[in-house]
């Protein structure tokens, strides 16, 4: 009888570890600023509202979305031209809503769901130093800088960009093809995404491709072209669930649609210019700005 009790409380321990590890809220977050930045601000919300939240950080992209596939992390901040780009290979041109219902429903039969979006679409862009902004006021979309490479064919106009997007085939490449831009071989210039952001603050490059929710944008004083003839994807984020812990835990979805209506361009550049520019860390990033929101407090409907 002593032995059976035993077995049955070892049973019992055993399964009441499994639903208390069960219910841990698994977060990733890839390998750049913004990511670690909203994966905290998620897990200091969330925890106020009594979910025990574990942040996996510095994944790759593949690795990340592999990760939730599988079933070993529950969330993701994702963005809509990933999904449906690298993910789920579609090359169609769409808008942002479009982007987004597509991918909801391709990744719905994932076992993965998109819950509301954030007001931000962190995009690429390419952009000016102060001083050129400054000496060609003129220039305010791509197509415009495109104008101005053909009437300066003798000057340089050397351009900074990552190598993954130099070497990507919907990348430089295609950025070139549609808008027949006039960059000779001498004028590419490939480096770390970081220092593309050093490059222009110095005045080392013409221009550079950066990300539109960048916090350096403001702090470096650089300008962003319009892509006019919309080239680059729509990169809306959105917290990504597993439908499995989606339905163990129903109201995270209305928890967490408030939090990211709060989250535009212009808080994300704020947010990420906190960490990239003044060195905090994303914990007091993300604690300042939930201090700032106490109607973040209320209970969800």
């Amino acid at each position: 009888m002593k032995k059976t009790s035993l077995i049955l409380g070892l049973a019992l321990l055993w399964a009441s570890a499994a639903q208390a590890q069960s219910a841990v809220l698994r977060v990733g977050a890839r390998v750049f600023t913004e990511q670690t930045v909203l994966a905290t601000l998620t897990a200091e919300y969330l925890k106020a509202k009594g979910y025990d939240v574990q942040i996996t950080s510095g994944l790759g992209s593949n690795i990340a979305r592999s990760a939730q596939e599988t079933g070993q992390l529950d969330l993701l901040w994702e963005y809509t031209g990933v999904s449906l780009v690298s993910y789920n290979h579609v090359n169609e041109k769409l808008d942002s809503d479009a982007t987004y219902q597509r991918v909801k429903e391709l990744d719905a039969k994932k076992g993965l769901v998109w819950l509301a979006p954030s007001k931000f679409n962190n995009t690429y862009a390419l952009a000016f130093p102060d001083k050129i902004a400054q000496q060609y006021p003129q220039v305010n979309t791509i197509s415009q800088l495109n104008q101005l490479l053909k009437a300066e064919p003798k000057k340089s106009h050397v351009l900074a960009l990552d190598t993954e997007f130099a070497n990507r085939p919907d990348g430089l490449v295609g950025l070139t093809e549609t808008y027949g831009l006039a960059f000779t071989r001498r004028d590419i210039r490939q480096m770390d995404a970081g220092l593309v952001y050093t490059a222009l603050r110095n005045g080392q490059v013409f221009t550079g491709l950066v990300y539109t929710t960048d916090g350096r944008l403001d702090a470096f004083k650089l300008k962003v072209l319009e892509d006019d003839l919309h080239y680059f994807p729509d990169y809306t984020a959105a917290p990504v669930v597993r439908k499995e812990y989606l339905d163990a835990h129903p109201n995270l979805a209305a928890l967490l649609k408030p939090l990211a209506d709060l989250l535009d361009n212009a808080t994300m550049r704020q947010l990420n210019a906190r960490v990239d520019v003044d060195h905090a860390s994303p914990t007091s990033v993300a604690r300042d700005f939930l201090a700032q929101h106490p109607e973040l407090n209320q209970e969800a409907p």
